[in-house]
Protein backbone atom coordinates (compact mmCIF):
# COMPACT_ATOMS: atom_id res chain seq x y z
CA UNK A 1 0.00 0.00 0.00
CA UNK A 2 1.37 3.44 -0.87
CA UNK A 3 1.87 6.18 1.70
CA UNK A 4 -0.75 8.93 1.77
CA UNK A 5 1.78 11.56 0.65
CA UNK A 6 2.72 9.61 -2.46
CA UNK A 7 -0.92 9.15 -3.44
CA UNK A 8 -1.59 12.88 -3.01
CA UNK A 9 1.42 13.77 -5.15
CA UNK A 10 0.27 11.53 -7.98
CA UNK A 11 -3.29 12.89 -7.81
CA UNK A 12 -1.89 16.44 -8.02
CA UNK A 13 0.31 15.37 -10.94
CA UNK A 14 -2.71 13.86 -12.73
CA UNK A 15 -4.73 17.07 -12.29
CA UNK A 16 -1.79 19.21 -13.44
CA UNK A 17 -1.24 17.04 -16.50
CA UNK A 18 -4.94 17.18 -17.36
CA UNK A 19 -4.87 21.00 -17.15
CA UNK A 20 -1.72 21.08 -19.28
CA UNK A 21 -3.31 18.76 -21.86
CA UNK A 22 -6.51 20.83 -22.01
CA UNK A 23 -4.49 24.02 -22.58
CA UNK A 24 -2.48 22.40 -25.37
CA UNK A 25 -5.58 20.83 -26.88
CA UNK A 26 -7.44 24.14 -27.03
CA UNK A 27 -4.38 25.98 -28.35
CA UNK A 28 -3.55 23.32 -30.92
CA UNK A 29 -7.07 22.94 -32.24
CA UNK A 30 -7.43 26.73 -32.43
CA UNK A 31 -4.20 27.06 -34.40
CA UNK A 32 -5.27 24.35 -36.87
CA UNK A 33 -8.63 26.11 -37.17
CA UNK A 34 -6.67 29.23 -38.15
CA UNK A 35 -4.70 27.21 -40.73
CA UNK A 36 -1.42 26.98 -38.78
CA UNK A 37 0.49 23.76 -39.36
CA UNK A 38 -1.49 22.65 -42.41
CA UNK A 39 0.94 22.06 -45.29
CA UNK A 40 0.17 23.39 -48.75
CA UNK A 41 -2.91 25.33 -49.77
CA UNK A 42 -5.56 25.32 -47.08
CA UNK A 43 -8.97 24.27 -48.35
CA UNK A 44 -12.05 23.95 -46.15
CA UNK A 45 -12.03 20.13 -46.53
CA UNK A 46 -8.33 19.89 -45.69
CA UNK A 47 -8.78 22.15 -42.67
CA UNK A 48 -11.75 20.06 -41.46
CA UNK A 49 -9.74 16.86 -41.81
CA UNK A 50 -6.78 18.23 -39.85
CA UNK A 51 -9.12 19.73 -37.28
CA UNK A 52 -10.94 16.42 -36.74
CA UNK A 53 -7.68 14.49 -36.50
CA UNK A 54 -6.02 16.80 -33.96
CA UNK A 55 -9.21 17.25 -31.95
CA UNK A 56 -9.54 13.47 -31.54
CA UNK A 57 -5.81 12.75 -31.19
CA UNK A 58 -5.52 15.34 -28.43
CA UNK A 59 -8.16 13.60 -26.34
CA UNK A 60 -6.01 10.48 -25.91
CA UNK A 61 -3.23 12.00 -23.78
CA UNK A 62 -5.72 14.33 -22.11
CA UNK A 63 -7.56 11.40 -20.53
CA UNK A 64 -5.20 8.41 -20.64
CA UNK A 65 -2.17 10.01 -18.95
CA UNK A 66 -4.09 11.37 -15.93
CA UNK A 67 -5.90 8.01 -15.66
CA UNK A 68 -2.54 6.23 -15.42
CA UNK A 69 -1.04 8.78 -13.01
CA UNK A 70 -3.95 9.15 -10.61
CA UNK A 71 -3.68 5.72 -8.99
CA UNK A 72 -1.87 2.44 -9.43
CA UNK A 73 -3.06 0.29 -12.33
CA UNK A 74 -1.92 -3.31 -11.75
CA UNK A 75 -2.13 -4.28 -15.42
CA UNK A 76 -0.05 -1.24 -16.45
CA UNK A 77 2.58 -1.66 -13.73
CA UNK A 78 2.93 -5.36 -14.38
CA UNK A 79 3.31 -5.22 -18.16
CA UNK A 80 4.56 -1.72 -19.01
CA UNK A 81 6.01 0.65 -16.37
CA UNK A 82 5.58 1.44 -12.73
CA UNK A 83 3.60 4.60 -12.10
CA UNK A 84 6.77 6.29 -10.80
CA UNK A 85 8.77 5.33 -13.92
CA UNK A 86 5.89 6.42 -16.15
CA UNK A 87 5.90 9.82 -14.41
CA UNK A 88 9.69 10.04 -14.86
CA UNK A 89 9.48 9.37 -18.60
CA UNK A 90 6.55 11.77 -18.88
CA UNK A 91 8.43 14.52 -17.05
CA UNK A 92 11.39 14.13 -19.43
CA UNK A 93 9.07 14.54 -22.42
CA UNK A 94 7.44 17.54 -20.75
CA UNK A 95 10.86 19.11 -20.06
CA UNK A 96 11.74 18.71 -23.74
CA UNK A 97 8.39 20.28 -24.66
CA UNK A 98 9.00 23.18 -22.29
CA UNK A 99 12.39 23.84 -23.90
CA UNK A 100 10.90 23.77 -27.40
CA UNK A 101 8.13 26.18 -26.39
CA UNK A 102 10.71 28.42 -24.70
CA UNK A 103 12.69 28.48 -27.95
CA UNK A 104 9.60 29.85 -29.73
CA UNK A 105 9.15 32.45 -26.98
CA UNK A 106 12.76 33.62 -27.34
CA UNK A 107 12.81 33.88 -31.16
CA UNK A 108 13.53 37.32 -32.51
CA UNK A 109 10.64 37.21 -34.99
CA UNK A 110 7.38 35.33 -34.65
CA UNK A 111 4.15 35.08 -36.60
CA UNK A 112 0.73 36.08 -35.37
CA UNK A 113 -2.66 34.43 -35.41
CA UNK A 114 -6.11 35.98 -35.07
CA UNK A 115 -7.18 36.10 -31.44
CA UNK A 116 -10.62 34.67 -30.56
CA UNK A 117 -11.61 38.00 -28.96
CA UNK A 118 -10.45 40.05 -31.96
CA UNK A 119 -7.10 41.44 -32.91
CA UNK A 120 -4.01 39.28 -33.08
CA UNK A 121 -1.81 37.34 -30.71
CA UNK A 122 1.84 36.63 -31.45
CA UNK A 123 3.29 33.15 -31.22
CA UNK A 124 5.74 34.60 -28.67
CA UNK A 125 2.98 35.56 -26.23
CA UNK A 126 1.24 32.23 -26.76
CA UNK A 127 4.54 30.39 -26.23
CA UNK A 128 5.18 32.24 -22.96
CA UNK A 129 1.73 31.25 -21.67
CA UNK A 130 2.17 27.63 -22.78
CA UNK A 131 5.64 27.56 -21.22
CA UNK A 132 4.22 28.67 -17.87
CA UNK A 133 1.48 26.02 -17.99
CA UNK A 134 4.05 23.38 -18.96
CA UNK A 135 6.50 24.41 -16.23
CA UNK A 136 3.88 24.18 -13.47
CA UNK A 137 2.59 20.81 -14.70
CA UNK A 138 6.16 19.57 -15.12
CA UNK A 139 7.03 20.55 -11.55
CA UNK A 140 4.09 18.55 -10.17
CA UNK A 141 4.72 15.50 -12.35
CA UNK A 142 8.46 15.55 -11.53
CA UNK A 143 7.70 15.90 -7.81
CA UNK A 144 5.55 12.78 -7.96
CA UNK A 145 8.15 10.95 -10.05
CA UNK A 146 11.26 11.68 -8.01
CA UNK A 147 10.04 12.29 -4.46
CA UNK A 148 10.85 9.64 -1.92
CA UNK A 149 7.88 7.29 -1.34
CA UNK A 150 8.28 7.69 2.43
CA UNK A 151 8.29 11.48 2.24
CA UNK A 152 5.11 13.10 3.51
CA UNK A 153 3.82 16.29 1.83
CA UNK A 154 4.82 19.54 3.51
Amino acid sequence: MSPVGESDRFRAAARAYFTYAVAYWIGGVYQVWQGVGIPGPVTPAKRAGYLAFWALAGLVPMFVVPYLLRRRRVWFERWILSRRDFARVLSLFMAWRALEVLRVALRSATATVAAPWGGEISFRIGAVLFFLVTAVALALVARAAWASPEEEPA
